[in-house]
């Protein structure tokens, strides 16, 4: 009877590069791919003015279309992170993410009501869900430390605002005006399948070893260095839960998610009912500040976090956040509109830190993807699901205002529990003079 040789089966796997040129392959393809995912998702939300007259949907419907995606985000976060550490296979789940997102958000430019577009942004969501934690994942174990903040910043933040915030307002809007708002959706499967390929052709698997499997040395991946002491990161899921710095990410998850899909859900409507004379294409105009802002800060904040430091990063720039609802109410001309977003959007920033680079930080390598999934899973269900549903219901009752002061209200409660944080930035504690424990590129 044949048998494997173990020897060959374990020189078949070569682990990917940490820093070099390798790094800045990987972020441009995961870039794209995230920020083609805040694409495809807030998509409904730009093209809202077009498709809810037709559709003869109010308010409490749209909150319940701009958070459907959160709760199954929520879903296929947490499982596709707890399925990648449990098969140590990252690289087949993201192509498969991206392949079906593509085709279900394509697919929303059928529908006939409000079932059939619930139904398909739903599933849309489940695809999208995975696509964070097995791509930040990628890129931890893949960046240098110097640049560990910044490439995941980029890679979350700042695509996410380029793609979604920017480019999306302007290329849905001018399509919903030149051909209808269903070709805004049409369009979108064409980019997917492109950067599916993409991923298959050039992105690298990581494999971490499952639990009890014992890994050749030079299959190894070191784990990413940090403030916090190897023996101290904890080894498990269920030790993780109980760890200051996941619960407290966790929370902060859900006020974050809260201040930002609201606002995003919210933010469009706004402007075409409350803001008197301003045309299709100077709405569109004011809206891509939230998405300059979005890049600007997306990369900017995770870079001063790794100067300044993890927890005093979050809590400044949360408070600067509070500010963007205020102002959304208050700036009637589209060009100031345009800066006060640019200048106040920097919660985008934030995201990567407590969702992605401290979480990695705090915990082992192979519970690391369950550990991302579990705060973006459970800030999407409470802060992407439950809050722009009840933001919706608020509208309704007392007027949108109302809303976004409960975004401005979500942002002060992040920087009152971002103050509790454990400082994890190898960086920051290196210049303090303080020990810094694990490996990899720098």
């Amino acid at each position: 009877m044949a048998t494997s040789n173990p020897a060959k089966t374990a020189r078949a796997y070569t682990p990917p590069p940490q820093g070099g040129h390798y790094q800045n392959v990987l972020l441009a393809i995961l870039f794209a791919t995230f920020g083609f995912v805040f694409f495809d998702r807030l998509a409904l939300n730009y093209l809202a003015p077009y498709w809810m007259p037709e559709l003869g949907l109010d308010h409490s419907a749209l909150g319940i279309l701009g958070g459907i995606p959160a709760l199954t985000w929520a879903i296929s976060g947490l499982l596709l992170g707890v399925l990648s550490d449990r098969i140590d296979r990252r690289k087949p789940l993201i192509v498969i993410c991206a392949i079906g997102f593509s085709i279900f958000s394509a697919m929303s430019g059928f529908v006939g009501g409000f079932a059939s577009l619930l139904l398909l942004r739903a599933i849309m969501g489940m695809f999208e869900g995975g696509v964070l934690p097995l791509s930040q994942t990628l890129m931890m174990f893949s960046s240098s430390e110097k640049r560990r903040g910044l490439n995941m910043g980029l890679l979350q933040g700042s695509s996410a605002g380029l793609l979604g915030g920017i480019v999306g307002p302007l290329v849905t809007v001018a399509m919903a005006e030149a051909w209808g708002w269903r070709s805004a959706f049409f369009f979108t499967i064409i980019p997917g399948l492109i950067l599916s390929l993409l991923i298959l052709l050039f992105v690298k698997e990581l494999r971490l070893g499952k639990k009890g499997e014992a890994v050749a040395p030079e299959q190894q991946m070191d784990p990413p260095t940090s403030a916090i002491a190897l023996a101290d990161r904890p080894e498990t899921f269920g030790a993780a839960l109980k760890n200051r710095n996941i619960i407290l990410c966790v929370l902060i998850a859900v006020f974050f998610i809260t201040w930002f899909i609201t606002t995003q859900t919210f933010t469009p409507t706004y402007l075409a009912e409350m803001k008197d004379g301003w045309s299709g294409g100077e709405t569109a105009f004011a809206l891509t500040g939230v998405g300059v802002g979005w890049v600007l800060w997306g990369a900017l904040v995770p870079a001063f976090s790794d100067r300044f430091g993890r927890r005093a990063t979050i809590v400044l720039f949360a408070v600067i956040a509070a500010f963007a609802p205020i102002l959304i109410m208050n700036v009637n001309s589209p060009t100031m509109f345009f800066f006060a977003m640019a200048l106040t959007y920097t919660g985008m920033g934030c995201f990567t830190l407590y969702m992605a680079t401290i979480p990695a930080e705090t915990v082992a390598p192979r519970v690391m993807a369950s550990c991302l999934g579990l705060i973006m899973g459970v800030g999407e269900i409470g802060g992407g699901f439950i809050a722009p549903w009840i933001g919706g219901i608020i509208a309704d009752s007392y007027g949108l205002d109302a809303t976004f002061w409960m975004c401005t209200g979500a942002a002060v409660v992040v920087a009152i529990l971002a103050l509790f944080l454990r400082e994890t930035s190898p960086i920051l504690a290196r210049r303090k003079g303080l020990a810094v424990e694990g490996g990899g590129a720098r």
